[in-house]
Protein backbone atom coordinates (compact mmCIF):
# COMPACT_ATOMS: atom_id res chain seq x y z
CA UNK A 1 0.00 0.00 0.00
CA UNK A 2 2.74 2.76 0.92
CA UNK A 3 4.91 1.85 -2.38
CA UNK A 4 1.22 2.30 -4.50
CA UNK A 5 0.35 5.45 -2.27
CA UNK A 6 4.13 7.10 -3.10
CA UNK A 7 3.82 6.18 -7.05
CA UNK A 8 0.75 8.00 -7.35
CA UNK A 9 1.60 10.68 -5.01
CA UNK A 10 5.25 11.36 -7.09
CA UNK A 11 3.84 10.86 -10.18
CA UNK A 12 1.33 13.48 -9.14
CA UNK A 13 3.69 15.80 -7.95
CA UNK A 14 5.97 15.62 -10.87
CA UNK A 15 3.08 15.78 -13.88
CA UNK A 16 3.57 19.24 -15.49
CA UNK A 17 6.86 19.72 -14.32
CA UNK A 18 9.64 20.93 -17.05
CA UNK A 19 12.78 18.73 -16.29
CA UNK A 20 15.02 21.57 -17.83
CA UNK A 21 13.77 24.25 -15.77
CA UNK A 22 13.65 21.70 -12.67
CA UNK A 23 17.39 21.35 -12.78
CA UNK A 24 18.09 25.33 -14.24
CA UNK A 25 16.06 26.29 -10.44
CA UNK A 26 18.34 23.46 -8.40
CA UNK A 27 21.62 25.39 -10.53
CA UNK A 28 20.20 28.53 -9.25
CA UNK A 29 20.11 27.82 -5.44
CA UNK A 30 21.96 29.92 -3.34
CA UNK A 31 24.19 26.94 -1.79
CA UNK A 32 25.28 29.09 1.44
CA UNK A 33 21.25 29.93 2.36
CA UNK A 34 20.38 26.07 1.65
CA UNK A 35 23.12 24.84 4.15
CA UNK A 36 22.26 27.20 6.45
CA UNK A 37 18.51 25.38 5.92
CA UNK A 38 19.86 22.44 6.45
CA UNK A 39 21.92 22.70 9.51
CA UNK A 40 18.68 24.18 11.26
CA UNK A 41 16.74 20.95 10.08
CA UNK A 42 19.17 18.69 11.28
CA UNK A 43 18.75 20.77 15.04
CA UNK A 44 15.43 19.75 15.45
CA UNK A 45 16.62 16.30 15.78
CA UNK A 46 19.04 16.74 19.49
CA UNK A 47 16.13 19.02 20.24
CA UNK A 48 13.98 16.30 19.39
CA UNK A 49 16.01 14.49 22.16
CA UNK A 50 16.11 16.90 24.88
CA UNK A 51 12.31 16.90 24.39
CA UNK A 52 12.38 13.00 25.03
CA UNK A 53 14.25 13.18 27.91
CA UNK A 54 11.13 15.25 29.59
CA UNK A 55 8.69 12.72 28.42
CA UNK A 56 10.91 9.23 29.29
CA UNK A 57 11.83 8.94 32.44
CA UNK A 58 12.89 6.20 34.96
CA UNK A 59 9.81 4.58 36.52
CA UNK A 60 11.57 2.26 38.76
CA UNK A 61 14.52 4.50 39.77
CA UNK A 62 11.89 7.33 40.92
CA UNK A 63 11.24 9.14 37.96
CA UNK A 64 15.15 10.08 37.61
CA UNK A 65 15.75 11.65 34.17
CA UNK A 66 17.83 8.83 31.48
CA UNK A 67 21.15 9.58 30.54
CA UNK A 68 21.16 11.94 27.25
CA UNK A 69 23.40 9.38 24.90
CA UNK A 70 21.57 6.60 24.57
CA UNK A 71 17.97 9.02 24.12
CA UNK A 72 20.21 10.61 21.25
CA UNK A 73 21.31 6.96 19.73
CA UNK A 74 17.89 6.05 19.78
CA UNK A 75 16.39 9.09 18.19
CA UNK A 76 18.98 9.28 15.42
CA UNK A 77 18.23 5.60 14.74
CA UNK A 78 14.56 6.16 14.64
CA UNK A 79 14.69 8.46 12.30
CA UNK A 80 17.45 6.98 9.76
CA UNK A 81 14.98 3.77 9.82
CA UNK A 82 12.20 5.88 8.91
CA UNK A 83 14.22 7.27 6.08
CA UNK A 84 15.58 3.62 5.36
CA UNK A 85 12.43 1.30 6.36
CA UNK A 86 8.71 1.32 5.27
CA UNK A 87 5.58 1.72 7.26
CA UNK A 88 7.72 4.59 9.90
CA UNK A 89 9.43 1.41 11.23
CA UNK A 90 11.42 4.06 12.84
CA UNK A 91 8.67 4.98 15.70
CA UNK A 92 9.06 0.90 16.94
CA UNK A 93 13.59 0.97 15.94
CA UNK A 94 13.34 4.29 18.59
CA UNK A 95 11.47 2.15 20.96
CA UNK A 96 13.77 -0.92 20.59
CA UNK A 97 16.88 0.58 20.67
CA UNK A 98 16.05 2.98 23.96
CA UNK A 99 14.36 -0.48 25.66
CA UNK A 100 17.91 -1.73 24.98
CA UNK A 101 20.11 0.87 25.91
CA UNK A 102 17.88 2.11 28.99
CA UNK A 103 15.81 -0.16 31.68
CA UNK A 104 12.36 0.93 30.09
CA UNK A 105 9.94 -1.46 28.97
CA UNK A 106 9.48 -2.02 24.80
CA UNK A 107 5.70 0.13 25.47
CA UNK A 108 6.93 2.81 27.90
CA UNK A 109 9.15 4.04 25.42
CA UNK A 110 6.77 3.61 22.71
CA UNK A 111 3.67 5.11 24.14
CA UNK A 112 6.63 8.02 25.00
CA UNK A 113 7.04 8.27 21.31
CA UNK A 114 3.11 7.95 20.98
CA UNK A 115 3.02 11.28 23.50
CA UNK A 116 5.70 13.47 21.33
CA UNK A 117 3.47 12.90 18.02
CA UNK A 118 0.42 14.33 20.19
CA UNK A 119 2.38 17.27 21.04
CA UNK A 120 3.47 17.69 17.67
CA UNK A 121 0.49 17.38 16.39
CA UNK A 122 -1.28 20.53 18.56
CA UNK A 123 1.70 22.55 17.87
CA UNK A 124 1.75 22.20 13.71
CA UNK A 125 -2.15 23.01 14.27
CA UNK A 126 -1.43 25.93 16.08
CA UNK A 127 1.19 27.38 13.69
CA UNK A 128 -0.81 26.26 10.63
CA UNK A 129 -3.86 28.54 12.15
CA UNK A 130 -1.21 31.71 12.53
CA UNK A 131 -0.17 31.21 8.89
CA UNK A 132 -3.90 30.78 7.75
CA UNK A 133 -4.75 34.27 10.32
CA UNK A 134 -1.78 36.38 8.58
CA UNK A 135 -3.11 38.87 6.02
CA UNK A 136 -0.40 37.34 3.19
CA UNK A 137 -2.62 33.93 3.29
CA UNK A 138 -4.94 33.90 0.35
CA UNK A 139 -8.50 33.75 1.34
CA UNK A 140 -10.21 30.20 0.78
CA UNK A 141 -7.97 28.50 -0.06
CA UNK A 142 -8.50 25.09 -0.55
CA UNK A 143 -6.49 21.59 -0.85
CA UNK A 144 -8.46 19.30 -3.41
CA UNK A 145 -11.85 19.68 -1.52
CA UNK A 146 -10.94 20.51 1.63
CA UNK A 147 -10.76 24.31 2.91
CA UNK A 148 -7.26 24.78 4.64
CA UNK A 149 -8.82 25.82 7.77
CA UNK A 150 -11.25 23.05 7.84
CA UNK A 151 -8.26 20.78 7.96
CA UNK A 152 -6.65 22.18 10.60
CA UNK A 153 -9.80 22.40 12.23
CA UNK A 154 -10.07 18.71 12.50
CA UNK A 155 -6.65 18.38 12.72
CA UNK A 156 -6.94 20.59 16.34
CA UNK A 157 -9.87 18.37 17.41
CA UNK A 158 -8.52 15.05 16.82
CA UNK A 159 -5.08 15.48 18.49
CA UNK A 160 -6.93 17.56 21.31
CA UNK A 161 -9.30 14.61 22.05
CA UNK A 162 -6.37 11.79 22.33
CA UNK A 163 -4.68 14.28 24.71
CA UNK A 164 -7.70 14.57 26.92
CA UNK A 165 -8.50 10.85 26.55
CA UNK A 166 -4.95 10.69 27.43
CA UNK A 167 -4.58 13.12 30.48
CA UNK A 168 -7.79 11.01 31.67
CA UNK A 169 -6.16 7.74 31.31
CA UNK A 170 -2.83 8.82 33.03
CA UNK A 171 -4.52 10.33 36.08
CA UNK A 172 -6.99 7.15 36.96
CA UNK A 173 -5.66 4.36 35.04
CA UNK A 174 -7.14 1.35 37.46
CA UNK A 175 -10.36 1.39 35.98
CA UNK A 176 -9.43 1.52 32.53
CA UNK A 177 -6.71 -1.49 32.57
CA UNK A 178 -9.33 -3.16 35.00
CA UNK A 179 -12.10 -2.64 32.04
CA UNK A 180 -9.56 -3.67 29.41
CA UNK A 181 -8.49 -6.91 31.58
CA UNK A 182 -12.14 -7.83 31.65
CA UNK A 183 -12.66 -7.35 27.82
CA UNK A 184 -9.78 -9.10 26.51
CA UNK A 185 -10.42 -12.11 29.26
CA UNK A 186 -13.40 -12.35 27.61
CA UNK A 187 -12.23 -12.79 23.69
CA UNK A 188 -9.16 -13.69 23.91
CA UNK A 189 -7.09 -16.85 25.64
CA UNK A 190 -5.97 -16.02 28.93
CA UNK A 191 -2.43 -16.07 27.69
CA UNK A 192 -2.75 -13.22 25.30
CA UNK A 193 -4.59 -11.31 27.48
CA UNK A 194 -2.49 -11.14 29.93
CA UNK A 195 0.11 -10.19 28.18
CA UNK A 196 -1.62 -7.20 26.20
CA UNK A 197 -2.87 -6.05 29.96
CA UNK A 198 0.83 -6.23 30.99
CA UNK A 199 1.36 -4.15 27.57
CA UNK A 200 -1.03 -1.66 28.63
CA UNK A 201 0.40 -0.80 31.80
CA UNK A 202 3.63 -0.14 29.97
CA UNK A 203 1.72 2.18 27.60
CA UNK A 204 0.13 4.11 30.81
CA UNK A 205 3.78 4.46 32.25
CA UNK A 206 4.51 6.54 28.98
CA UNK A 207 1.89 9.06 29.74
CA UNK A 208 3.83 9.62 33.17
CA UNK A 209 4.44 13.14 31.96
CA UNK A 210 0.74 14.36 31.63
CA UNK A 211 0.51 14.56 35.57
CA UNK A 212 3.19 16.56 35.95
CA UNK A 213 2.57 20.18 35.21
CA UNK A 214 6.37 21.20 34.95
CA UNK A 215 7.33 18.70 32.93
CA UNK A 216 4.41 19.14 30.48
CA UNK A 217 5.10 22.75 30.05
CA UNK A 218 8.78 22.10 29.67
CA UNK A 219 7.52 19.55 26.32
CA UNK A 220 5.29 22.36 25.61
CA UNK A 221 8.31 24.78 25.05
CA UNK A 222 10.93 21.99 23.73
CA UNK A 223 8.23 21.16 21.41
CA UNK A 224 7.39 24.93 20.16
CA UNK A 225 11.48 25.61 19.93
CA UNK A 226 11.58 22.47 17.58
CA UNK A 227 8.82 23.58 15.36
CA UNK A 228 10.15 27.29 15.02
CA UNK A 229 13.64 26.19 14.16
CA UNK A 230 11.95 23.86 11.69
CA UNK A 231 9.82 26.52 10.08
CA UNK A 232 13.03 28.45 9.98
CA UNK A 233 14.85 25.98 8.19
CA UNK A 234 11.59 26.26 5.72
CA UNK A 235 11.80 29.89 5.32
CA UNK A 236 15.44 29.99 4.43
CA UNK A 237 15.18 27.45 1.85
CA UNK A 238 11.96 29.86 0.55
CA UNK A 239 15.36 32.25 0.16
CA UNK A 240 18.00 30.14 -1.10
CA UNK A 241 15.29 29.36 -3.89
CA UNK A 242 14.24 32.95 -4.44
CA UNK A 243 10.33 31.81 -3.53
CA UNK A 244 7.96 34.59 -2.87
CA UNK A 245 6.75 32.97 -0.46
CA UNK A 246 6.15 34.73 3.25
CA UNK A 247 7.84 32.87 6.38
CA UNK A 248 4.78 32.33 7.74
CA UNK A 249 3.95 30.21 5.14
CA UNK A 250 6.45 27.88 6.79
CA UNK A 251 4.31 27.00 9.14
CA UNK A 252 1.66 25.95 6.87
CA UNK A 253 4.14 23.90 5.03
CA UNK A 254 5.04 21.80 7.65
CA UNK A 255 1.66 21.36 8.72
CA UNK A 256 0.51 20.27 6.15
CA UNK A 257 3.68 17.92 5.10
CA UNK A 258 3.64 17.02 9.13
CA UNK A 259 0.40 15.39 8.63
CA UNK A 260 0.80 13.75 5.21
CA UNK A 261 3.50 11.91 5.81
CA UNK A 262 1.40 9.96 7.97
CA UNK A 263 -0.19 8.18 5.24
CA UNK A 264 1.58 4.98 4.37
CA UNK A 265 4.40 5.50 2.09
CA UNK A 266 7.57 3.81 0.96
CA UNK A 267 10.58 4.33 3.13
CA UNK A 268 11.74 8.76 3.31
CA UNK A 269 8.18 9.65 1.99
CA UNK A 270 9.15 9.97 -1.37
CA UNK A 271 6.41 11.73 -3.15
CA UNK A 272 4.17 12.46 -0.17
CA UNK A 273 6.74 15.30 0.74
CA UNK A 274 6.92 16.21 -3.03
CA UNK A 275 3.05 16.10 -3.33
CA UNK A 276 2.80 17.98 -0.05
CA UNK A 277 5.21 20.82 -1.09
CA UNK A 278 3.55 21.31 -4.47
CA UNK A 279 -0.29 21.83 -2.80
CA UNK A 280 1.21 23.98 -0.38
CA UNK A 281 3.44 26.37 -2.58
CA UNK A 282 0.82 26.45 -4.81
CA UNK A 283 -1.81 28.42 -2.63
CA UNK A 284 0.81 30.70 -2.55
CA UNK A 285 0.95 31.31 -6.63
CA UNK A 286 4.22 29.45 -7.12
CA UNK A 287 4.06 27.16 -10.01
CA UNK A 288 4.83 23.27 -10.60
CA UNK A 289 8.59 23.08 -11.53
CA UNK A 290 9.57 26.02 -9.14
CA UNK A 291 7.89 24.20 -6.34
CA UNK A 292 8.81 20.27 -7.03
CA UNK A 293 12.50 21.71 -7.39
CA UNK A 294 12.29 23.35 -3.89
CA UNK A 295 10.77 19.81 -2.76
CA UNK A 296 13.67 17.59 -4.39
CA UNK A 297 16.40 19.74 -3.17
CA UNK A 298 15.05 20.32 0.82
CA UNK A 299 14.43 16.76 0.93
CA UNK A 300 17.61 15.08 -0.37
CA UNK A 301 19.25 17.64 1.48
CA UNK A 302 17.61 17.06 4.61
CA UNK A 303 17.82 13.48 4.40
CA UNK A 304 21.21 12.75 4.40
CA UNK A 305 22.14 14.00 7.89
CA UNK A 306 20.37 12.27 10.06
CA UNK A 307 20.46 9.14 7.94
CA UNK A 308 24.66 9.29 8.12
CA UNK A 309 23.99 9.98 11.97
CA UNK A 310 21.60 7.31 12.55
CA UNK A 311 23.69 4.66 10.86
CA UNK A 312 26.85 5.91 12.99
CA UNK A 313 24.80 5.28 16.18
CA UNK A 314 23.86 1.79 14.63
CA UNK A 315 27.07 0.67 14.52
CA UNK A 316 28.27 2.44 17.73
CA UNK A 317 25.45 -0.08 19.54
CA UNK A 318 26.66 -2.63 17.31
CA UNK A 319 22.98 -3.44 16.08
CA UNK A 320 21.79 -3.91 12.60
CA UNK A 321 18.95 -3.03 10.61
CA UNK A 322 17.63 -6.36 10.40
CA UNK A 323 16.83 -5.69 14.08
CA UNK A 324 15.14 -2.40 13.45
CA UNK A 325 12.78 -4.46 10.55
CA UNK A 326 11.19 -6.85 13.29
CA UNK A 327 11.23 -4.68 16.38
CA UNK A 328 7.52 -3.76 15.62
CA UNK A 329 6.54 -7.18 16.16
CA UNK A 330 8.75 -7.81 19.47
CA UNK A 331 5.75 -7.61 21.73
CA UNK A 332 3.68 -10.02 20.15
CA UNK A 333 6.75 -12.80 19.79
CA UNK A 334 5.84 -15.86 22.32
CA UNK A 335 8.29 -16.76 24.61
CA UNK A 336 9.23 -13.66 26.28
CA UNK A 337 8.20 -9.76 25.60
CA UNK A 338 10.36 -6.95 24.45
CA UNK A 339 9.24 -5.51 27.76
CA UNK A 340 10.98 -7.76 29.89
CA UNK A 341 14.53 -8.26 28.13
CA UNK A 342 16.73 -7.25 30.61
CA UNK A 343 19.05 -3.93 29.90
CA UNK A 344 22.49 -4.95 28.44
CA UNK A 345 24.85 -2.24 28.08
CA UNK A 346 27.06 -2.36 24.90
Amino acid sequence: MGLVVTLALLAWALHGVDARQLVGHLRRADPLLLTGAVVLATLTFPLRTLRWRLILRDVSGGGAAFPLLPLWHATAIGFMANNLLPVRAGEFARAYVAQQQLPVRFSTALASVGVERVFDGLLLVGLMTLAIASPAFPGHARIGTTSVSGLATGAAVFFGAVLVVAVLVVHRPAPWLALLRRVTHALLPARFAGRLTQVAEGLVAGLEVLKSPTRFVGVVAWSLLQWLVNAAAFALCFRAFGLPVPPEGAFLLQGIIGFGVALPASPGFVGVFEAATRVTLAIYGIDATRAVSYAVAYHVSTFVPITLLGLYSLSRLQLHLAELRTAGDAPAQTGGSVDHVKHTPR
